[in-house]
């Protein structure tokens, strides 16, 4: 297994990429890495934290390469929540959690000790996506 391999993109469906774009830009504090439109049809727009230039993170809507016959699906799938999310790592989660619940952002739980320890937070992008925050309880305490 080669030693050198890294991620460096990973993508999540949404409903409106600007919706998402003002969420993960003006919210969650990502920087924009792309946002260009191919052929007037196709609108690559990508997101990532600072600290981690070498990393983006698609916003793309429901369509190619997905087959047509299941963007309905993916649609009411995207609707309920019921993808995967993200996790972010952060310094301090209950602040975290203080400013993105200050700008609007739908909570699905508060800042919590888990089992596993992490102190985690969890809130919805505007399409429904789960966004989680999350710290080492050591770093917190």
């Amino acid at each position: 297994m080669s030693a050198d391999m890294k991620l460096s993109h990973t993508f999540m469906f949404v409903h409106d990429q600007d919706a998402a774009l003002k969420f993960y830009r003006d919210v969650v504090g990502l920087e924009v890495r792309t946002d260009e439109t191919v052929e007037n049809e196709y609108r690559w727009l990508t997101v990532g934290p600072a600290g981690q230039p070498e990393l983006e993170i698609g916003l793309s809507l429901i369509g190619p390469p997905v087959p047509p016959t299941d963007h309905e699906a993916l649609h009411a799938l995207l609707a309920k929540g019921s993808l995967q999310g993200i996790i972010f790592e952060v310094d301090d989660v209950d602040a975290k959690f203080e400013s993105v619940r200050a700008a609007g952002a739908e909570v699905m739980q508060e800042p919590i000790d888990q089992f596993y320890g992490v102190r985690d937070c969890a809130f919805r992008d505007p399409s429904g996506n789960m966004i989680r925050f999350s710290s080492a309880r050591s770093a917190q305490r």
